[in-house]
Parts: C-alpha cells; sequence; structure tokens
C-alpha cells in the first residue's frame, strides 16, 4: 500500500466528509475502512435528519457544528444532488404538564440562534389533523436526507480529486517513524502497512479501540465509549404525518421520545428509543411494540401496535452513561493524546450526520496548525 499524507481511519459520514475535504484542498487522501461498503455503522443506522440544533447545550461543539452543518448540508445536497426534503418538524406537548418543557427547548433554541415558531392546539391540528397535542413550536429548516446518497457523494468527490478508499482493510496498529506515522493491520486478508505524515481517526464506534493501537498514545486521554442502542419500528400503511413529529424529550434519559419520521419515500417509522447496551449489537428486540405504541399515543391516539414492525437498530457512540449528561463531540489533537500528527473524534453521535460538513471544517483548520 503506498504511502500518503493523510490517512483517515473510517468511512462512514464522518470520515468521508473529511476526507473530500481535505482532498478538495490538495492533500493526497487514503482512506482505510474494516468493513465491505461505506457507512455499514451508525451512518446508515439512523434517522436520516438534518437537524436544526434546538437540543444542545449553548456553546457546545454539538450546538455551534449542527447549525454550521444544516447550512453546509444543505449547500451540498443542492449542489451534489443528493436526493434530501426540508420537510420541518413539529414538537409537541401532549398535556400542560409538558408546556414547562416546551417552552424551555423553546429558549434554549433561541439561544442556540435557532427560531421556533409556537403554535397552539388548533394550528397544530391544521397542520397535522391526527396529532393529538396542546401546544407545539415549529422547526421549518428540519429536514431529511438519503444518508447513503450522501455518503457515495462525498467519495465521488474525494475520488474526483484523487483520493483513494480501500475497504475491507483493518488498522491493527500504529507507531511513530521519525515525522511520520506508521500505520500497519489487514487488507483483503494480506498485510498491509502505509506511512503518513497525518492520521484522522474517524473510527466512531472503534475509535477508542483505534487510538489503543496508536504507541505513545497517552492512554488517560481515551474517553470511555457507552454503546446504546436505538431501536426504530416501520408502521404498516399510509403515514398519517407530512412533517416529522418530536415529543418532548424524556425526562431521565438520553432521548429524544419515540418520535415520528418519514423517509424519502413517505414510510412512517417510529423511534429511536434508548437503550444501553454492552456489545455492537444490531438485533431488533421484537416484543417492543406495545411499549412503543403505549409512547406513540400520547400524541397519536389512533397508533395501532399491530402495524409497527420491527425496522432496524442503530448503536450510538455516546460518551455519557444512563445517569449522566450528554457529552459533547470531543476533537483530540496532539495537545491532548502527545502523538503529532494525529487527530481523533470521539463520540460523534447525532447531530453528527447533520454537522459531517463543519466538522471536516473543523478538522481541516486544525491539521492546518499542526
Amino acid at each position: 500500500m503506498a504511502d500518503t499524507e493523510v490517512i483517515v481511519v473510517g468511512a462512514g459520514v464522518i470520515g468521508l466528509a473529511i476526507a473530500q475535504r481535505l482532498a478538495t484542498a490538495g492533500r493526497e487522501v487514503l482512506v482505510l475502512e474494516q468493513e465491505g461498503w461505506l457507512g455499514q455503522h451508525a451512518s446508515s443506522r439512523n434517522s436520516e435528519v438534518i437537524h436544526a440544533g434546538l437540543y444542545y447545550s449553548p456553546g457546545s461543539r454539538k450546538a455551534r457544528l449542527c447549525r454550521q452543518g444544516q447550512a453546509l448540508l444543505y449547500r451540498w445536497c443542492a449542489e451534489h444532488q443528493v436526493p434530501h426534503q426540508r420537510i420541518g418538524k413539529l414538537l409537541v406537548a401532549s398535556s400542560a404538564d409538558e408546556l414547562p418543557a416546551l417552552e424551555k427547548l423553546r429558549g434554549n433554541a433561541a439561544t442556540n440562534g435557532v427560531e421556533l415558531e409556537p403554535l397552539n392546539a388548533q394550528q397544530l391540528r391544521t397542520l397535522e389533523p391526527e396529532l393529538q397535542a396542546v401546544a407545539g413550536l415549529h422547526s421549518p429548516t428540519t429536514g431529511i436526507v438519503d444518508s447513503h446518497a450522501l455518503m457515495q457523494s462525498f467519495e465521488t468527490v474525494l475520488r474526483q480529486h484523487g483520493g483513494q478508499l480501500c475497504l475491507h482493510t483493518r488498522v491493527e496498529h500504529v507507531r511513530r517513524e521519525q515525522s511520520l506515522l506508521r500505520v500497519s493491520g489487514t487488507s483483503a486478508g494480506e498485510d498491509f502497512s502505509a506511512s503518513c505524515r497525518y492520521l484522522i481517526n474517524a473510527g466512531g464506534l472503534f475509535a477508542q479501540q483505534l487510538a489503543g493501537q496508536v504507541e505513545d498514545y497517552a492512554a488517560d486521554s481515551i474517553p470511555p465509549l457507552y454503546p446504546c442502542q436505538g431501536r426504530y419500528y416501520s408502521y404498516a400503511g399510509r403515514s398519517p404525518f407530512r412533517h416529522l413529529i418530536y415529543p418532548m424529550p424524556e425526562p431521565g434519559t438520553a432521548g429524544l421520545g419515540i418520535h415520528a419520521t418519514l423517509d424519502l419515500q413517505g414510510q412512517l417509522r417510529f423511534g429511536p428509543d434508548v437503550h444501553y447496551t454492552a456489545a455492537l449489537d444490531y438485533r431488533v428486540d421484537g416484543s417492543l411494540a406495545d411499549a412503543f405504541a403505549r409512547a406513540i399515543r400520547r400524541y397519536w391516539p389512533d397508533c395501532r401496535s399491530e402495524r409497527l414492525q420491527p425496522g432496524y437498530t442503530g448503536v450510538r457512540a455516546k460518551l455519557s452513561g444512563p445517569d449522566e449528561a450528554a457529552a459533547d463531540f470531543l476533537i483530540h489533537g496532539p495537545e491532548t493524546h502527545g502523538v503529532p500528527g494525529l487527530i481523533s473524534l470521539f463520540g460523534i453521535e447525532s447531530p453528527g450526520l447533520t454537522a459531517s460538513l463543519a466538522l471536516a471544517e473543523e478538522v481541516a483548520t486544525s491539521l492546518d496548525k499542526l
């Protein structure tokens, strides 16, 4: 395998966004991916929502990069013919006791620079006749995107600018060789070795594992990983909704509630829930239909549990445990872990897809300073 200026490990939406950004800037880029296709993990197992930046702590990297990333993503999708739709989202209070949470969310969004339109029960009913709620907020800039087409567009631009992508390639060791980093492992069953000046760890759920394989990497700088399942159920039959529907976030959990989303074909699905797990587990629990239906009936009384079918499961790369406040994105350079030329990204869960291009800009700027 040829030596190169930059190696990006991970061909999910984040790794590919970074790789195409660096290649476009004239850098020589090689992407290494252990799986046989793009974005096999979190990048293809999510809600495919383009978020507005409502929920995240003001001043956090998530809040800033979500807002920046949304604008960049809409522009990219238009320029590269990536299927997407600015469908809008309704955040709803199902009862009067949820009104304080609704107002708190509106205030948080405003602090983040996101304006939401307040709606009363009648206005909500006009927009969505089958919705039951006492009040709500309309987020007109929230949208949906074809995540697979997005990743393919990143790959196309990467290759157009001379970048390379190697699938079935697992990095097993990284060591320093003077001013370079020597990356080794297996590729399509054969041993490989390549050197680079810069290494980007965009391994997602495997980022901590990769960091642990780098010689001289400060072990105490590797954050703990809390794998967290998000299960989805699809709904058989015509969707009653034209917007995304989000209930109030569940108190005491890291979730946003069992919300209703649509794909670009109009298929209705519900989820994700929040289920911490000890391992990478993509099995769909088929026994959750009744529990999902109870949560959904808070805002859609006509939901029928027999029409809920197990869909798919994603696993979030969380940096916070079940009883902890949500952690921010982490981008660690040599000043944190002690390895020259290396940048590691940890905890890139939602809104990672929305923030992908903004994260790429952040990494490119950091790389220019190394």
